[in-house]
């Protein structure tokens, strides 16, 4: 069952079992899939694809949590963290700070860097590597630790 039919089935339960936040977040990744496939990138949602409109739904919904807690609104950020929570169900388990460290130093080896200029080279490696299974903002906080340690 790829994404598209399991958030459909989702859909459905949440539906007849009256879960209106949940059927909420899930229509809105649907129309993420929705407005993929309309854009003529390809009509065929692999896991990478998915991968990648689940981590921007859920980047999405991180950063309207900050801004709402900043602006004093918790009853909004509450809502915005169920919804990502929903999405983090159709995501790909996500690797441990212990994993990612130790991803990111084979990473930093094999490109035989050592400077923090060359930051750029080993968060793209890293990205590619991980495919959607770490958070950005995580995984470049390790490599800016690890590079100026070195």
């Amino acid at each position: 069952m790829n994404l598209e039919e399991k958030i459909t089935s989702e859909m459905k339960v949440a539906l007849k079992g009256g879960m209106k936040q949940r059927l909420e977040t899930l229509r809105s990744i649907k129309a993420l899939i929705l407005e993929y496939q309309k854009s003529g990138k390809g009509t065929e949602i692999t896991d990478e694809v998915a991968t990648k409109l689940l981590n921007k739904a859920a980047k999405n919904r991180k950063d309207s949590i900050a801004l709402y807690l900043q602006a004093g609104r918790t009853e909004l950020a509450e809502k915005e963290k169920q919804e990502l929570e929903i999405i983090r169900e159709f995501m790909p388990k996500q690797l441990s700070e212990e994993e990612l460290n130790t991803l990111i130093l084979s990473i930093i080896k094999k490109l035989n860097v050592k400077e923090l200029s060359d930051m750029g080279k080993v968060m793209g490696a890293t990205m590619q590597e991980i495919n959607g299974k770490a958070d950005g903002n995580t995984v470049q906080q390790i490599v800016r630790k690890l590079l100026s340690n070195n």
